[in-house]
């Protein structure tokens, strides 16, 4: 088998978790009389880490800069107690996962969403699967840049020809190729197939299922 490994994005590709965090960014809106926004818009605010959703969703303003970092903590903290009340698998994720793992393809996940979070949700949600889980530590490192999935690949002592990321952005597609991977992105997820398509994505799958036929 050519594949010997699959890094994976987690919001929007494994997990449908954005209900959670439109309730936590629209509690922080409410709390200020921001307008809020619907679950819909938010699809299209997600994917480049909370500070970049932060600026999306903050009206503009002189006081802007300053109060996206007040903003930030405050998002993190009402985020962090429920990004698990509504969070779910997609429908196939958990069997997709169950028949890799049979097959011996190592496993791992990479997204921009803050690093603790990022294990807090896939503890909780993929509780059965071990595989190395990052998320963002530094804003300089998120997707698309390369260099924390390239150490990944060290880490699962597979080279990046040996591994294929799938993802639901334009940044996964993105950081798949800056590493020279298999870019396979997902219809399901929070962005349309044609901002995949746009990319330059290998290939584009409709069911998890699908990304056995890839294997």
């Amino acid at each position: 088998m050519k594949y010997k490994a699959v890094i994976f994005d987690l919001d929007g590709t494994l997990v449908n978790s954005i209900y959670d965090i439109a309730d936590a960014m629209n509690t922080v809106l409410r709390k200020r009389n921001f307008n809020t926004y619907d679950y819909e818009t938010y699809k299209t605010f997600v994917g480049h880490g909370v500070r970049s959703l932060i600026l999306q969703a903050v009206p503009e303003s002189p006081e802007k800069a300053k109060l996206v970092d007040v903003c930030l903590t405050e998002m993190l903290d009402i985020y962090s107690s429920c990004c698990t009340d509504k969070t779910a698998p997609y429908p196939g994720v958990l069997k997709l996962l169950d028949d890799l793992k049979s097959k011996n393809i190592k496993l791992a996940i990479l997204s921009n969403k803050e690093d603790s979070l990022t294990k807090k949700v896939a503890k909780a949600i993929l509780p059965d699967y071990v595989y190395p889980t990052l998320g963002l530590v530094e804003e300089a490192l998120k997707k698309p840049n390369p260099q924390v999935l390239l150490e990944l690949c060290k880490t699962l002592n597979v080279t990046p020809e040996e591994c294929m990321y799938v993802g639901d952005t334009k940044a996964d597609i993105q950081v798949a190729k800056n590493a020279d991977m298999v870019a396979v992105g997902v219809s399901w997820g929070f962005r349309d197939k044609e901002e995949l398509v746009k990319e330059g994505a290998h290939f584009i799958i409709n069911t998890p299922a699908d990304l056995l036929e890839i294997l």
